[in-house]
């Protein structure tokens, strides 16, 4: 099986054509709960600002309907689901309703239970869900993977409260339910750095070896006879053997402070590995700065590598089914295991793979469900204009723009940044993409993107098309002149590419391009660990 690779399509279906049975050591899943809200990428122009545009990733409004009817009659038919589980489902139905959470937790169920085909049993699955579903999902997950490989109900408290709510305590706070596919699962415990206050207050001895604290030696069971004996003049129940009592004062690991007081041991600062880290996350704020891209449920990459690092080894398999932005495959590749995400829009992946590269330089990884040929982008073309538009513009490095679903056509499809360091080195400029996905193209288009440079004060026009030009469309891409670099370089203002130009790799002919997303925090991995460039 292909790891470090990038699906474009249903996870559902890629679960089940792509992936084998027991392959992944670690699953980790964000998939959109009943919000009823619409989640739009919010891009940022190259300066940091966010763009005027939204594009709507995907609507999080979830409706009963044929679909959901059929994925219901499917569970109850799955030899895939348990027993238990088709009755619960079955009885959620009657109880709740065929309504909209009802439609969210039929998607659900019939994916989590493909999740549990392809974990390993030595796997762990972490679920991110709201407050609103957790609940719901929690007893999902009892009847899939049974209630005893229940592991934890994670808090993550994500930010401040918001304090102009007024009928609800605000809440500040994720739900991340953990579950094990058997007692093998591996899981390694996670600590941080001890708060200095704490140091002071519990570490406040002192000896050549350093700072350490007294602990007691007491057995909390008190019938143990081989451990009952008297030691310093105190006859108790130790947690200790004589024998080792004996060494470790010896060695001046145990102390008396006062005749007649119980002996304690010194726990040295340097032999703590930190404090443990419990189910409550408080440590972790949200996506900010650097490390922000736009994405509207952008998890921060130090919540994945925790979840990561607790859960997987080194060359572990890492599988992100819902993976928008990449954040989960970001943390598994910094931390060296290998991954799959799955995203069933084409601007999840473009970001991904922006990232990716942009983050580690000499990453190799596949991306399958993209167009690799023109009979594929014409299918896509075909099957849903929008995502073969945000397809090309990634294509040529540049930021899709505008939600065309639900607003007029504004004759922008992205935009394409750059920058003329020779003239105005701080200063982004921009070009405007037009992509037309089929049909008969003609001069008009051309003359039109060139009123479209004119209004938008844009210095350039890329048309793209599935079409090859005709004579008219480029002798009228001509008319519209050359911008002058300070450099002596001229480059012409209307330029047309078709997509088997972008196949056989021709880029825009314009001065240095510029990202059209912020760039993230920089990394490298040294003698193991990894470290941010700040």
């Amino acid at each position: 099986m292909d790891t470090n690779i990038l699906y474009y399509g249903d996870n559902l279906k890629i679960l089940r054509e792509h992936i084998p049975n027991d392959s992944i050591d670690l699953i980790y899943l964000d998939p959109p709960f009943n919000s009823n809200a619409t989640y739009n990428v919010l891009f940022k122009e190259p300066t940091g600002k966010p763009s005027e545009a939204q594009i709507t990733a995907f609507e999080d409004t979830w409706h009963w309907g044929i679909e959901s009817e059929r994925t219901l009659l499917e569970i109850n038919n799955s030899k895939l689901v348990p027993p238990n589980t088709k009755d619960l489902m079955n009885l959620l139905s009657s109880s709740l309703g065929r309504n909209d959470m009802m439609a969210y937790l039929v998607m659900m169920c019939i994916r989590l239970a493909e999740l549990k085909r392809v974990l390993k049993d030595t796997g762990s699955i972490y679920l991110h869900c709201d407050p609103k579903a957790s609940h719901y999902l929690k007893i999902i997950m009892d009847a899939i993977f049974g209630a005893e490989h229940f592991g934890n109900e994670i808090s993550w408290v994500r930010s401040n409260p918001k304090s102009h709510i007024r009928n609800n305590f605000p809440n500040c706070r994720d739900v991340i339910l953990r579950y094990i596919k058997s007692d093998k699962a591996f899981f390694e415990i996670i600590y941080e750095s001890h708060d200095p206050e704490y140091v002071e207050k519990a570490y406040r001895y002192e000896d050549q070896n350093g700072r350490y604290r007294l602990l007691p030696l007491l057995n909390p069971n008190d019938n143990r006879p081989n451990l009952t004996y008297e030691f310093l003049g105190v006859k108790r129940v130790w947690r200790w053997t004589r024998e080792r009592m004996e060494d470790s004062y010896k060695n001046g690991l145990v102390v008396q402070l006062k005749p007649g007081a119980v002996p304690q041991y010194k726990k040295y600062l340097s032999e703590s590995k930190g404090r443990t880290i419990t189910d409550n996350w408080d440590d972790i704020g949200q996506a900010a700065g650097n490390e922000s891209m736009g994405y509207p449920t952008q998890k921060p990459i130090a919540l994945l590598e925790r979840i990561v690092q607790a859960s997987s080894k080194e060359g572990d398999l890492v599988l992100d089914p819902f993976c928008g932005c990449g954040t989960a495959l970001i943390a598994a590749q910094e931390l060296a295991r290998k991954w799959i995400g799955i995203d069933i829009t084409h601007l999840a992946i473009g970001v991904m793979k922006y990232r990716l590269n942009t983050m580690f330089p000499n990453v190799k990884y596949i991306v399958k469900g993209e167009p690799e040929d023109l009979a594929g982008a014409k299918e896509l073309a075909r099957q849903n204009k929008y995502e073969f538009q945000w397809w090309a513009v990634s294509k040529i490095g540049g930021q899709p723009y505008g939600d065309k679903k639900k607003g007029a056509d504004t004759g922008i499809d992205g935009y394409l940044y750059f920058t003329d360091y020779t003239t105005e080195k701080d200063k982004i400029r921009k070009a405007i993409i037009s992509v037309k996905a089929g049909g008969q193209i003609h001069s008009s288009m051309i003359r039109d993107l060139g009123h479209v440079i004119d209004r938008e004060k844009a210095d350039f026009g890329i048309f793209i098309t599935l079409e090859k030009p005709t004579e008219p469309m480029v002798r009228e891409s001509a008319t519209k002149g050359f911008y002058s670099a300070q450099s002596g370089h001229s480059y012409p203002r209307i330029q047309i590419l078709t997509i088997e130009d972008i196949f056989r790799g021709k880029k825009p002919n314009i001065p240095m391009w510029v990202a059209p997303i912020q760039s993230p925090i920089p990394v490298v991995r040294a003698e193991g660990k990894t470290k941010r460039l700040l």
